[in-house]
């Protein structure tokens, strides 16, 4: 059998999720696949890409098999386990239809000592926490519990004689890291071949590995459990030997596994983007629905449950046939005031659907709510947007895997008589710096200033500047200006649920978002309330909007101050709608593909703007020229100043529609 169509314990990853996919991955020419293509780019994206090699750290002496051949990593796999102890990285094990290749293997005799490591982290002090109180396993863990057990699982069927313990490894948050730099010993770089790789630097210290960072949990009994269960997804009455066969069996012949059509479908990657149309690629949720529903490729393009923002009810409406928007009553929803201003949830949810039955596309403004808000805000408005990421290693000693980092944040200003300036920026270069505390003294001296009303979008800032306090109460160094630094904090934020001393602001940020979400809803959002979907929306309802942007003023010396833009045209019209002013940026990278860079770009699919925070791991990782880094400097300061500036025209769009009546 070719070793191509082995199941991997990746492809077993995918079928958890829908063993359908198994039939369209890797098909790159012939299904459109939404995920990234560069998986290193995700490992960045996420956070932990240099926690694989941290790991080898914590097992000396061990044997790295490099190789991307099957049977030649099999081959060097099978030859080290011939000593009695001995320690592998990316061990190859397979049988006639499964592979493998585990992160680390320890051989003692006849024990084999599995670990798979995972840019996760894990609170070493919460007891079970793979477990929920009724004993079954969180969902949050499950991929990675199954992960493991489908490893040991390979292992048993191949290896029988071994007796197999298996664990976790994880960032353990309840750690401090040993000494500074130690993020900086990790480099990204390239072969000649353009392959990417982590070079551990060979200033490694001893010190720097004296407390670990990464928690060994067992899991053995989570994988018993795996096996011994019938998992709800699973095919009825299937053992998980008979889950693995069923999908391996499948996989090999490259026969479809149909799967019923679900809510999980609302987030299937084999799909077609609107740009891909002409591309000649396939979309595999396409054939599924027809397939299992009979659909035509007109009804295809009819709006459906799974469009809905934020409804619940998508699983059982699906279950009983009710599919498409026009398919659901009113009953379906049953919409009701939460007496709160503006639309509820219910609410709006069936406008949603309403306005889609009956084909109305104007748009909705809670005129007088609206407008009751606006008429509290203080001016000047500052509208602000952070950027942020959370690394496993931190760059400083004393700081936990996965705290918070703010390196960014732009800020426009709008004055009372509509004048509008990007009034200030903040961007941390610095390898290895923690910027947190220097980034809430630019953002108080940009504040400060006066009292005027602050706008944010969504309840990240609120939430970072949460965890900023809570850094500067619990750091043990001389701060000069802590307090300071934290009342500030307290004056512009909510606290969160989990606040010991809350306090009450009166010039706490204002959610723009929250104010979308009751006081205007438009179709052509298809419900979304990301502000990416919502500009567009706003820029093609108000015609004021689009003469004032469709000029070169934006930076231009006799029209709005930029810090980053010279004679700038945000507004282009093509076939009579406004093009996207985001897809007007530079692009960010010049060696990621342009489909990898549009989901990095997109708030729905990595969080808090994939783009930027890849950017900023990239720059603090990675050798590169002075050039690039400045490169990538310039691209970061557009993409957060459109950010705000996109915040400011979401305001001036309301004022138009509210002035139009």
């Amino acid at each position: 059998m070719s070793s191509n169509r082995y199941l991997t314990k990746s492809r077993f990853k995918l079928a958890l999720e829908c063993p359908t996919k198994l039939f369209y991955t890797g098909k790159k020419n012939k299904y459109a696949d939404q995920k990234l293509d560069d998986s290193f780019l995700l490992a960045l994206a996420d956070g932990g890409f240099q926690v694989g090699d941290l790991a080898k750290c914590y097992f000396s002496g061990g044997h790295d098999i490099k190789t991307l051949d099957h049977a030649q990593a099999l081959a060097e796999t099978g030859k080290l386990l011939e000593q009695d102890q001995v320690t592998i990285y990316e061990a190859a094990i397979a049988t006639e239809t499964l592979f493998i290749r585990a992160d680390i293997l320890v051989k003692d005799g006849n024990r084999l000592w599995l670990y798979e490591v995972k840019a996760k982290s894990f609170d070493s002090q919460q007891e079970d926490a793979f477990r929920n109180k009724n004993g079954t396993l969180k969902s949050n863990w499950k991929p990675y519990l199954y992960d493991v057990a489908f490893q040991k699982y390979v292992i048993h069927q191949a290896l029988p004689e071994y007796t197999v313990l298996s664990h976790l490894m994880l960032a353990d948050k309840s750690t401090c890291c040993p000494t500074d730099g130690l993020n900086q010993k990790f480099k990204l770089v390239k072969d000649e071949n353009g392959r990417k790789s982590v070079e551990v630097s060979q200033d490694l210290r001893e010190e720097d590995l004296s407390v670990p960072l990464l928690i060994k949990v067992n899991v053995d009994a989570q994988c018993e459990q795996i096996y011994d269960g019938t998992d709800p997804n699973a095919p009825p009455l299937l053992s998980f030997p008979e889950r693995v066969n069923l999908y391996a069996d499948h996989y090999a012949r490259d026969v479809k596994l149909a799967t019923p059509i679900s809510v999980a479908c609302g987030t299937c990657e084999f799909y077609l983007k609107d740009s891909q149309c002409q591309s000649g690629l396939k979309s595999g949720r396409d054939e599924c629905w027809k397939e299992e529903l009979g659909w035509t490729d007109d009804e295809l393009k009819c709006p459906t449950v799974l469009d809905v923002w934020n409804f619940r009810k998508k699983g059982q409406l699906i279950d009983n046939g009710c599919i498409k928007l026009t398919d659901l009553c009113e009953e379906d929803v049953s919409p009701k005031t939460d007496n709160k201003p503006g639309l509820s949830p219910s609410e709006r949810q069936w406008m949603q659907i309403e306005k889609c039955q009956c084909e109305d596309d104007e748009f909705y403004l809670e005129r007088d709510g609206l407008q009751r808000e606006m008429d509290a805000w203080v001016y000047p408005l500052h509208f602000i947007d952070f950027e942020t990421t959370m690394v496993a290693i931190p760059f400083h000693a004393g700081r936990r895997p996965y705290e918070q980092l703010a390196f960014q944040f732009s800020h426009h200003t709008v004055q009372q008589d509509g004048t509008v300036a990007h009034a200030g920026e903040y961007l941390n270069m610095k390898q290895g710096a923690f910027p947190n505390y220097e980034f809430v003294r630019a953002l108080k001296a940009e504040l400060e200033k006066d009292k005027g009303s602050i706008f944010r979008y969504s309840n990240h800032e609120n939430t970072v500047l949460n965890q900023i306090l809570r850094q500067l109460q619990q750091d043990g160094r001389e701060i000069p200006d802590r307090d300071e630094l934290e009342e500030f904090i307290k004056s512009i934020t909510r606290p969160t649920k989990d606040t010991a001393n809350p306090w009450q602001s009166a010039r706490s940020m204002i959610d723009l978002w929250e104010l979308v979400k009751r006081y205007y809803y438009d179709p052509a959002t298809n419900g979304s309330n990301s502000i990416k979907d919502v500009l567009p929306a706003i820029l093609n309802s108000s015609t004021c909007l689009q003469e004032k942007y469709s000029q070169p003023i934006y930076g231009a010396d006799d029209g709005i101050p930029s810090r980053n833009f010279e004679d700038w045209t945000w507004i282009e019209m093509e076939n009579g709608k406004v093009t996207d002013p985001y897809k007007r940026l530079p692009k960010m990278f010049q060696d990621i593909s342009d489909k990898d860079m549009e989901i990095l770009s997109d708030d729905d699919e990595m969080r808090e703007g994939g783009a930027a925070l890849t950017a900023y791991a990239r720059m603090q990782f990675e050798e590169m020229s002075d050039y690039e880094r400045e490169e990538i400097q310039k691209a970061l300061l557009k993409y957060c100043e459109l950010d705000t500036l996109a915040m400011v025209m979401i305001y001036e769009g309301w004022k138009d529609l509210l002035e139009q009546g």
